[in-house]
């Protein structure tokens, strides 16, 4: 699997959780860390930790991949899922709109969610 497939991949699998505005940014041109950034919002933390949940189980039963590192979990007001290539953040409306990646990282292409 790509980079970018995984990428798509974790994305729809949030969407399936019904998480709202996902993104996918490419953050290859800028970074070496990591290929893409995947953003999403729950709509709470309760939703928030069930997209990260739906998100970890398939991904260890379809594709076999672990993150490297997880975050943020207890408060699941920003959950930080780092699977080196791809790297997921799942935000309460209120952490994402405090945070705002999407504005910190507005010069990198983002990649059309299916």
């Amino acid at each position: 699997m790509t980079s970018l497939e995984q990428a798509r991949r974790i994305a729809g699998l949030a969407q399936e959780k019904l998480a709202q505005d996902v993104v996918i940014l490419d953050m290859r041109p800028v970074v070496s860390y990591t290929d893409y950034l995947v953003i999403c919002t729950g709509q709470n933390t309760r939703q928030a930790a069930a997209i990260y949940d739906e998100v970890h189980q398939r991904m260890k039963h379809d594709a076999r991949l672990l993150p490297g590192s997880v975050d943020g979990q207890r408060e699941a007001s920003w959950i930080v899922a780092d699977y080196l290539d791809v790297v997921l953040h799942i935000f309460t409306p209120e952490a994402r709109e405090y945070y705002r990646l999407e504005e910190l990282w507005g010069d990198v292409p983002s990649v059309e969610v299916a």
